[in-house]
């Protein structure tokens, strides 16, 4: 038996063309049913539905042998244990830095000044923040990073930018771009070889299916 772990919403939804064209179809959908451990159409293979930032957790541990996780996850998690084989060219943003619209951001980096960063990114914002030399006090959050610079709260935050649309009803503009996102099929490296003749053609359909959607 192998084991999928994805994440419910966009990953899940756009890895289901993907599965579709290796042959396989869950049983269920995680938004219509309260099963945590899915079937699929494969008698061999079945789907965990965990929270997108324990996917990388789940397969690291070896409770799942393979699954899908966005470029920023892993850039949190830090990709330990992990084999990353494939880019699936699915859920792509990118991660960036925004500001209000009225805010002089290039200046207040110009003069050194001390920025508060609201973001639930906090090791790619550190990292990406110290690169430059700017100096920031990083406040963690999970969710409505636009509110943060509204109320007071930051001078800027760090965040996945799709659209761009939720940014620009709340006044915020983007002024750098620090990555482009997008969802990678991860794969547990002791499963790679001890269940290899189970995992590699499931990495080969994902393989397939990723090149004909693009």
């Amino acid at each position: 038996m192998i084991t999928l772990a994805l994440s419910k919403g966009r990953i899940f939804d756009e890895t289901l063309p993907l599965l579709e064209k290796a042959g396989v179809r869950p049983l269920e959908h995680p938004e219509h049913s309260r099963r945590l451990i899915i079937g699929t159409s494969s008698p061999g293979l079945r789907v965990l539905i965990v929270r997108a930032s324990d996917v990388p957790t789940y397969v690291q541990y070896g409770a799942a042998d393979l699954g899908v996780a966005g470029k920023d996850v892993l850039l949190e998690h830090g990709g330990a244990g992990l084999y990353q084989p494939l880019d699936l060219g699915i859920a792509v943003c990118r991660m960036a830095v925004a500001v209000p619209r009225d805010f002089d951001y290039a200046n207040a980096v110009r003069k050194g000044a001390r920025l508060r960063v609201a973001t639930k990114y906090m090791q790619t914002a550190r990292e990406h923040f110290a690169a430059k030399g700017v100096h920031v006090d990083l406040i963690k959050l999970y969710g409505s990073m636009e509110l943060a610079p509204l109320v007071g709260l930051a001078d800027a935050i760090v965040d996945l930018v799709s659209s761009g649309n939720t940014l620009r009803a709340n006044r915020l503009r983007v002024v750098e771009e620090i990555t482009p996102i997008s969802a990678r099929l991860i794969v547990n490296q002791a499963a790679l070889k001890l269940k290899r003749a189970a995992v590699q053609p499931m990495l080969d359909a994902f393989s397939h299916a990723a090149a004909s959607h693009a």
